[in-house]
């Protein structure tokens, strides 16, 4: 007689009773990073150890620094690098130590000596020769960049110009240094025994500044030549250097896009139903009138949960997305 309840056959690919769960892939990264970089490294080189670090090629910087140079560098990280824009432009604070007495083909401590003043000539210079020489260079100024800069001449880096032989001349460009000041002045001596002054100065100036073209052009004005021989950027825009990370690991602390573009740009506060809108493409009618009183014309639409939406510019009454952040990036 047949069994009434069988026993059912045994499953050849039993399931594990308590079968863990797949593991959640990490976000990609997204947002800001400050970092304090050392000299002797190119901006290039701290942005390829970053992108090591966060296992991420799509990183970016807001602006370079010499490879002489030390402080702060700004990178974008992830989708964020699309507010780098906003930031290159920012105003910025630099320290430096300039030497009068010396002209080098670079404008700093890298490049060869092309002319040393007469022993006679530097001793001349006196404080007074050197608060004129700064007030001509502080303000609304027009100032030739330095031969090595980055600057493109025909599609190709000046300095990479400068390096093969080529003459290279560029334009004049009208900047804006706020702040020149003289901390200290120091008599010191070249490794070969020449007199020289060195000055240890901070500058305010706005972006597209060369702190090289101001040694030189002090050292020029007061006729013994000079360059530079230390320079470190302490402040860009908001940000300063107190708070970079000096080591780049995948612990480094990232900003959030909504957090740096509310800092740089102003916040505009938008409902639920705006983000929606504006992330598809559409126009907020009538909306421009709450850009009044707003930080900057172009400000950062951050929606009810603190996401940050794109950045919004005024388009006749009505207020449009200027750039938009992906809505899982953000």
């Amino acid at each position: 007689m047949p069994d009434a309840n069988p026993t059912p056959a045994a499953d050849p690919n039993p399931e594990p009773a308590d079968k863990p769960a797949a593991p959640t892939p990490n976000p990609a990264p997204n947002g800001i990073l400050l970092v304090d970089k050392p000299g002797g490294v190119t901006s290039h080189d701290v942005v390829a150890r970053a992108r090591r670090a966060l296992h991420t090629r799509k990183i970016g910087h807001a602006g370079t620094l010499d490879p002489m140079a030390t402080g702060l560098l700004i990178l974008g990280v992830g989708p964020a690098t699309r507010l780098l824009t906003y930031i290159v432009g920012l105003d910025k604070t630099y320290e430096a130590t300039i030497r009068l007495g010396v002209a080098t083909d670079s404008d700093d401590a890298d490049g060869a000596v092309t002319a040393p003043a007469e022993p006679a000539a530097v001793a001349r210079v006196t404080a007074a020769d050197i608060a004129a020489g700064v007030a001509d260079l502080t303000g609304d100024i027009s100032q030739v960049p330095s031969t090595v800069s980055a600057i493109k001449v025909g599609g190709r880096r000046a300095y990479l110009l400068a390096r093969a032989g080529e003459e290279v001349a560029l334009k004049a460009r009208d900047v804006t240094v706020s702040r020149f000041d003289v901390l200290a002045v120091r008599p010191a001596t070249t490794d070969d025994g020449a007199p020289v002054l060195d000055l240890d100065v901070v500058v305010d100036c706005s972006s597209g500044t060369y702190i090289r073209a101001l040694a030189r052009d002090l050292g020029a004005a007061l006729g013994v030549g000079g360059h530079l021989t230390a320079l470190r950027r302490t402040r860009i825009g908001a940000f300063r250097v107190e708070d970079a990370a000096v080591e780049i690991d995948p612990d480094m602390p990232l900003r959030s896009a909504a957090g740096v573009a509310a800092a740089v740009l102003g916040a505009l506060p938008v409902t639920a139903d705006e983000a929606r809108d504006l992330r598809h493409g559409k126009r907020l009618p009538g909306a421009a009138v709450r850009l009044v009183g707003a930080a900057t014309p172009t400000p950062a639409a951050i929606d009810p949960d603190g996401r940050l939406i794109g950045i919004v510019e005024r388009r006749g009454d009505d207020l449009k997305s200027a750039m938009n952040m992906a809505e899982d990036a953000s």
